[in-house]
């Protein structure tokens, strides 16, 4: 399960995703993913579902959701 900041103050929050999506590995690059920002729009969401993140959560997060989110994605894989 990949985690992370798809955003920044300091760098782009896209490169675990691009290098996991771009692994040799079959494993790897299936890996589900979830994308934390603080953005809200709808490109905020747009942005990371394009990116390959299987899912897109708006800080701040809600706990139960966050757990229901990688409840769901373990059950995928």
């Amino acid at each position: 399960m990949l985690r992370s900041n798809s955003a920044t103050a300091t760098e782009d929050g896209y490169w675990p995703i691009r290098k996991a999506r771009s692994s040799e590995s079959a494993t790897i690059k299936r890996l589900p993913a979830v994308a934390l920002t603080a953005y809200a729009s709808e490109e905020g969401r747009d942005r990371p579902i394009a990116a390959d993140y299987y899912e897109h959560l708006t800080k701040p997060i809600d706990p139960a959701l966050f757990a229901a989110v990688l409840g769901n994605l373990t059950n995928l894989h």
